[in-house]
């Protein structure tokens, strides 16, 4: 991906899209009108750095918002048919059924989650022995250590404390001695500002604008003399205790060992204790706690069923349109004799609910409908294909669409049909489309030629947006290669219809 020579390279994309702001606010980024700039740069070490209107995300997040924005369909996505697995996405697709999907999923997720309990919990009763011999182990180690949320943090400061206790009353002392002075010959910080004030006081009798200067000074020398109160309290507090100092050595040591078996900090360790309470309390319970287990389980199975059943009977409904709908399309892609229909098997539940669905197709007249892996060519992969996404466009929140190559193995009249649906998909999508068949070029609103070139021995891509002359002369290439004629010119105008 990045150009010989070079450490990185940079990609980015403007997008104007209707579901922007939606999109942005999803995912904690303040909107702008309707405007998104994805940008990604990569490195030769394998770095990403990737931002969103200026935010930097994470690789996920960013591919996340570019499918939301703009889907890409190549020349694979065919054989994406040849997958029945993937059928049942497309009728989700066309009913819009995600909500059901969803609200199917939470609950069914729920059931695998119970059953994966009951699975773990139904071991022999040794294993179960075992496990309550530990859980006991532990709780009684940890509860013997009587520990409290934040003592860790308040030890590790009486400790910094004692440890530093001579060096600290050093220091308050000193402080304490140039606020106070002493009786002889130093005046300390309060008498100096205590005399200043006494001079202000004199001062304000004869000058009344130095009332406010007095006033202040007072106040400093009553501030002076509550802070000196409490550096000599402070002062008086420390100790040297060696005692307690070893208390609290003992102490850390007994954290320290505890956080190396169990958790990081003591309220991990609090939260763990509370877990293995619960765990404990199950298998001492195990017998009564596993038919409510067994309960929940089928209440929950139940539940979910009820959910897959009404999401299957939606999809039954939208089969038989999406059938419809794609067949009545492969007609108009040169393929008269299609016939669609929707293969749905009821399963046990699983992911996707209850239903198992294939795509069945005949392109033959007299020929009965078979597993579309069986019965399509690659040129009917690609209509049928282009068919599907034709009638998915219009549910599609998508605003951009592109197409690369997905008219493989068709010509003549099927391309021209081709060129025809997706004129019509671009009607309500932008829709880009790259292809070497005039036919479906000459579909397109406006053209735009890719290019390589090469300079000073190195490859360059152009893309050139096209004038009416230039469309003319780039359909006539296609037609008749470099040396094309008058009579691929000439053919070139009236595919553009000029």
């Amino acid at each position: 991906i990045i150009r010989e020579g070079a450490d990185f390279c940079r990609v980015s994309a403007v997008f104007f899209s209707q579901e922007a702001d939606s999109i942005l606010e999803s995912i904690g980024i303040t909107p702008d009108d309707g405007n998104v700039i994805i940008t990604r740069k990569l490195y030769r070490d394998g770095r990403n750095l990737c931002h969103i209107n200026s935010n930097a995300v994470n690789v996920s997040l960013l591919r996340s918002v570019g499918e939301k924005l703009v889907i890409i369909h190549g020349q694979h996505d065919s054989y994406e048919l040849m997958s029945p697995e993937l059928h049942i996405g497309y009728i989700d697709a066309l009913g819009n059924n995600y909500a059901l999907l969803e609200d199917y999923l939470e609950t069914y997720n729920e059931y695998k989650e119970v059953s994966k309990i009951l699975r773990q919990k139904d071991s022999d009763d040794r294993d179960r022995a075992r496990r309550a011999d530990l859980l006991r182990y532990q709780i009684e180690e940890i509860e013997s250590a009587n520990l409290l949320a934040g003592e860790y943090e308040e030890l590790m400061n009486e400790r910094l404390v004692l440890l530093n206790a001579t060096k600290l009353r050093e220091l308050f002392s000193s402080a304490s001695y140039l606020l106070s002075g002493d009786c002889s010959d130093f005046s300390g910080a309060l008498s100096i500002v205590s005399d200043a004030s006494d001079n202000i006081d004199s001062a304000a009798s004869l000058v009344p604008s130095a009332e406010n200067l007095s006033q202040r000074l007072r106040e400093c020398y009553y501030e002076l003399q509550d802070i000196t109160s409490e550096i000599s309290s402070e002062c008086d507090s420390l100790e040297d205790d060696p005692q307690r100092l070893e208390e609290i050595e003992q102490r850390l040591d007994l954290i320290g060992k505890l956080t190396k078996k169990y958790a990081d900090t003591v309220e991990e360790i609090l939260e763990y204790l509370e877990n293995i309470k619960e765990e404990l309390q199950f298998i001492d319970k195990f017998e009564e706690n596993r038919e409510k287990l067994f309960e929940k389980q089928k209440a929950l199975y139940d539940k979910a069923l009820a959910k897959a059943q009404i999401l299957s009977k939606k999809r039954a409904e939208v089969a038989l349109e999406f059938s419809d709908s794609v067949a009545k399309q492969m007609r108009l892609l040169n393929m008269p004799s299609a016939v669609v229909e929707v293969s749905q098997n009821i399963t046990d539940l699983t992911d996707n609910g209850i239903d198992q669905m294939e795509f069945l197709v005949s392109t033959n007249a007299g020929e009965p409908v078979k597993p579309v892996a069986k019965v399509a060519s690659g040129g009917e992969l690609s209509r049928m294909m282009l068919s599907i996404k034709t009638v998915l466009s219009h549910s599609d929140p998508t605003d951009t669409l592109v197409f690369d190559e997905v008219d493989t193995g068709i010509s003549g009249l099927a391309a021209r049909r081709v060129g025809e649906a997706l004129k019509n998909v671009s009607a309500d999508t932008q829709s880009l489309c790259v292809t070497h068949l005039p036919q479906i070029a000459a579909m397109a609103d406006s053209h735009y030629l890719i290019s390589k070139s090469e300079e000073n021995g190195r490859t360059y891509t152009q893309v050139t947006p096209l004038d009416k002359e230039g469309r003319v002369e780039e359909l006539a290439r296609i037609i008749g290669g470099a040396d094309s004629g008058n009579a691929a010119y000439e053919y070139a105008k009236e595919l553009l219809n000029l």
